[in-house]
């Protein structure tokens, strides 16, 4: 890692991972459009991508990109499971690495709650068939709700197949150019799925115990480790707690990115919940922070925080103050593509405008 030159904020200092270095840190969150076809990125995610990277961001994070078919939460989700799609993402990535940033992918498996409406179709949950929707897969026969598809409990067949999808997406994300590849194991999709005792309740290796529920996202992520080699980091989301009695918790987490940084991982991205339906979340300014601290503190790996974090001054804090070594945005990054730009101007008085927009600054 490097270290961080104290005479200018941290949040501008740059971070590095590997064989790659982000020129801040500042990240864009992965952000479901639903706004593909066949899973091909088109030019919305050019233009939304792009501009975050022209406006500052350090590492600029696709949206959840399915690594099959049937992994896809919507008929209208990207993916990264065929070759026409690296095609697709390659002048996406070329854009975005072209202004300075770094270009991330997320790899992600819907699970139960795959082949659903986009959120704001008139319709919502299950898709049926004659709408385009398809047999969904989950770590057992129970649904996310009374609303949402029937899923098919996974085999070991099923399981070594997600495992196998999951590495021959990431070599794809780096035959697109790909710099940085995220495994999704939150917001209640597959991988987190196996990981809460409120969604796994399987008895055999794979459910039980805290140590097999934790199976089959070690054995991705050391999957996508062999896939990417030794220079390409691998970040893995997680969702820190589930927000409910006898869900997956921060304590749990902390079991989980020991074992994380030993399968390969170098830095995790702490989000919370998604696995109920109704979980109470103490939704606030920074709500998600705390789980990054304690993954960092205990674990020595190092982490990103997302949630609600919206100022210059709040994110620089959570750099200073040792929380996390990252900061991640989604909501205020979608009001304002260029706040990275504008939040290293506010803490240091200058920042790197692209050259087209210096006059008006």
């Amino acid at each position: 890692m490097t270290e961080p030159d104290s005479t200018t904020p941290l949040l501008a200092t740059p971070f590095t991972v590997r064989g790659v270095t982000l020129p801040n840190r500042i990240v864009v969150s992965p952000m479901c459009q639903y706004s593909s076809t066949d899973g091909l990125p088109n030019a919305w995610h050019l233009v939304h991508l792009g501009s975050r990277a022209v406006g500052g961001a350090g590492l600029v994070l696709t949206e959840a990109a399915a690594v099959s078919p049937e992994g896809r939460i919507t008929p209208q989700d990207a993916g990264i499971w065929n070759d026409d799609q690296v095609q697709a993402w390659k002048p996406v990535v070329e854009f975005v690495r072209a202004q300075g940033s770094v270009a991330g992918v997320q790899l992600a498996h819907a699970g139960f709650k795959a082949s659903t409406h986009r959120p704001w179709d008139t319709e919502h949950g299950a898709l049926p068939a004659s709408e385009g929707g398809w047999p969904v897969v989950g770590p057992t026969e129970d649904p996310f709700s009374s609303s949402y598809p029937v899923p098919r409990q996974l085999d070991e067949v099923g399981i070594s197949r997600v495992v196998d999808d999951f590495a021959a997406a990431a070599r794809r994300a780096l035959e697109a150019g790909f710099q940085v590849v995220e495994v999704h194991a939150a917001h209640g999709y597959l991988l987190h799925e196996f990981l809460s005792p409120l969604s796994n309740t399987r008895t055999d290796v794979w459910g039980g115990s805290r140590e097999n529920r934790m199976r089959l996202v070690l054995e991705v992520t050391r999957a996508v480790r062999e896939a990417v080699g030794e220079d390409v980091p691998v970040l893995v989301r997680i969702s820190a707690t589930d927000w409910t009695e006898g869900g997956w918790n921060g304590e749990d987490s902390v079991a989980l990115a020991a074992e994380l940084k030993a399968a390969g991982a170098d830095l995790v991205d702490c989000s919370t919940g998604g696995v109920v339906p109704r979980a109470e979340i103490p939704v606030g300014p920074g709500y998600q922070v705390p789980f990054a601290e304690q993954v960092r503190t205990q674990t020595g790996l190092p982490t990103g925080a997302v949630g609600m974090i919206t100022g210059a001054a709040q994110a620089e804090a959570v750099l200073q103050e040792g929380q996390a070594d990252v900061v991640l945005l989604a909501r205020e990054l979608l009001r304002d593509p260029y706040w990275p730009n504008r939040a290293i101007a506010e803490l240091q008085g200058a920042a790197p405008w692209p050259a087209q927009y210096e006059r008006a600054f």
